[in-house]
């Protein structure tokens, strides 16, 4: 576990310069069939939008970036359900670094393919992310690797925060920021980010409750374990990191949890209000609007959809299960 101090402002600041060679802004946009399903104003910081489909390639390149030689001759290992271990990939492909992933057993297909694309090699390990975590610090110890955790990492914080540090930049008067939870790093970038603008900012996480170690962990102010059966893999753990939790205890406004069959349903809204294929965890904050519609009446509103990466087994169930809401809303059978 990387045991450096808590990033700061000037930290994402920094990962700004430092990832723009590599990596564009991506967009920020408004659609008006959100704001009537919300009741205000509503934008979306697409990350879906990344060369990597997904927010966390910005980590990845800010920390290798800055490795030593030593520590980019040893090859980087990580543990990932994919956006992170694709980050890494991305990274060590444009810096020319050997990286390892190990992946639970049932680690999205695509999201797999998209690893081994970029040069790493991919190892499967365990039914769990937990599993998968375990196996890789024991072969970190056996290879002499340089170690990625997920969240417990600085410069992962700082680099991903730079998706807020963004939206802010482009729309000031945003009163609010929905962040999707995992470990914890998109929220605590976003955390630094807007208070380091603005702390009037709302900052709000949200997880599935079928996965709600990091709000437990948060609401407690202690590490916990929970259940982990969310299918969405973007915020599906079953444990929480100190280093992101010491910036949401800090700094975050409030934190939601919505079923996995509201996040299947914003996956939906995301298709048809918004053009836009989101993922599980690209989805949640949308779904978490939703259900908050009410105290968010009159603020203006960042949702950050974090990736694009369904695999087509979740985009059929979401697909699926709007079919069924619509026949039984109608009082018909299917066929």
């Amino acid at each position: 576990m990387n045991q450096s101090p808590l990033p700061v402002f000037r930290d994402v600041l920094a990962a700004r310069q430092r990832i723009a060679p590599y990596l564009r802004p991506t967009p920020l946009f408004g659609y008006p069939a959100l704001n009537d399903l919300i009741g205000t104003q509503v934008y979306v910081k697409h990350e879906n939008h990344q060369p990597v489909g997904a927010f966390k390639v910005r980590g990845g390149v800010n920390l290798v970036a800055q490795m030593t030689a030593a520590e980019r001759q040893r090859g980087l290992i990580s543990a990932s359900t994919g956006n992170h271990g694709q980050s890494i990939a991305y990274a060590g492909r444009i810096f020319g670094v050997r990286v390892r992933i190990v992946v639970p057993e049932g680690a999205n297909p695509g999201k797999v393919a998209a690893m081994q694309g970029m040069g790493a090699e991919v190892i499967f390990h365990g039914a769990k992310f937990e599993e998968a975590v375990q196996h890789c610090e024991v072969l970190a110890r056996e290879h002499g690797c340089r170690y990625v955790h997920a969240a417990n990492e600085p410069h992962l914080v700082a680099g991903v925060g730079t998706h807020t540090l963004e939206i802010l930049l482009e729309e000031p008067d945003i009163d609010v920021v929905i962040v999707p939870l995992g470990m914890g790093s998109g929220a605590a970038g976003a955390c630094i980010a807007a208070h380091g603008i603005n702390p009037a900012v709302r900052v709000i996480a949200v997880q599935s409750e079928a996965s709600p170690a990091g709000y437990e962990s948060w609401k407690k102010r202690a590490l916990v374990t929970a259940p982990n059966r969310t299918f969405a893999e973007g915020v599906a753990t079953g444990s929480a990191a100190e280093l992101t939790q010491q910036v949401i205890r800090e700094h975050l406004h409030d934190f939601v949890l919505v079923s996995d069959d509201e996040i299947r349903r914003a996956m939906v809204w995301m298709i048809e209000r918004a053009h836009t294929l989101a993922e599980g965890a690209g989805a949640a904050p949308l779904a978490a609007a939703y259900r908050i519609r009410e105290a968010l009446r009159g603020k203006k509103v960042a949702l950050i959809c974090s990736g694009g990466n369904s695999s087509l087994e979740h985009l059929r169930q979401a697909l699926a299960m709007d079919v069924d809401v619509v026949v039984q809303s109608a009082g018909l059978e299917k066929e």
